[in-house]
């Protein structure tokens, strides 16, 4: 396992390659939703994305199986001290980062993040979002997408209690939803040929 690991916006240091954050929770709400994380793992490792996830079962599992089937880089990222507790990582994960706190976590995903994929899940997942939500509308405009239809639906509760809406100091170009594998694979041609951002 990897020592403590923590690095600077993404912005400010070379990179190679793309790298995809998924989130995803531990319990799919559905087979067909687990069958959709691992389709959108194994897009993300064709379009020459590596993968962050939690490192663990459920949905996270899936997409990593998913990106791992293609070869690509699946690195676990967990906290120090809570690995113990919350079990093994998933058999797909490369290799993993352990860091001392949530903000810590939440950091690494977003300024190593060219792509966020929000799936269905509890209230870390939750959190995540939120999180990756609010980055991208004050930090940088990286793009988010939500997949399945668990998380479409929380998007459309969000937009209509107005828990989330755009205003011109924070335009929602960079978040989008797909439902199916198609869609998806549909979204990732679309950021590879245009800008993120506006309206």
């Amino acid at each position: 396992m990897n020592a403590l690991h923590l690095s600077g916006p993404a912005t400010s240091r070379a990179r190679e390659g793309l790298t995809a954050v998924f989130f995803g929770g531990v319990v799919p709400a559905s087979e067909a939703e687990e069958k959709l994380a691992e389709e959108i793992g194994r897009a993300l490792a064709q379009a020459g994305h590596s993968l962050l996830h939690g490192g663990y079962n459920g949905l996270m599992e899936a997409a990593a199986r998913g990106a791992s089937s293609q070869g690509a880089t699946v690195t676990a990222v967990t906290l120090i001290g809570k690995h113990d507790e919350w079990g093994a990582f998933n058999p797909h994960a490369t290799s993993s980062v352990h860091l001392p706190d949530l903000g810590a976590r939440l950091n690494h995903y977003l300024e190593h993040a060219d792509l966020v994929v929000a799936m269905g899940g509890g209230v870390g997942t939750l959190h995540e979002l939120a999180a990756a939500v609010y980055y991208a509308t004050t930090v940088r405009p990286v793009p988010v997408c939500l997949a399945g239809p668990t998380a479409v639906r929380l998007l459309a509760f969000l937009r209509e209690e107005k828990w989330l809406f755009e205003t011109p100091t924070r335009p929602l170009g960079f978040l989008t939803a797909t439902e199916s594998a198609v869609a998806f694979r549909a979204h990732l041609t679309a950021l590879a040929t245009a800008p993120i951002g506006g309206a």
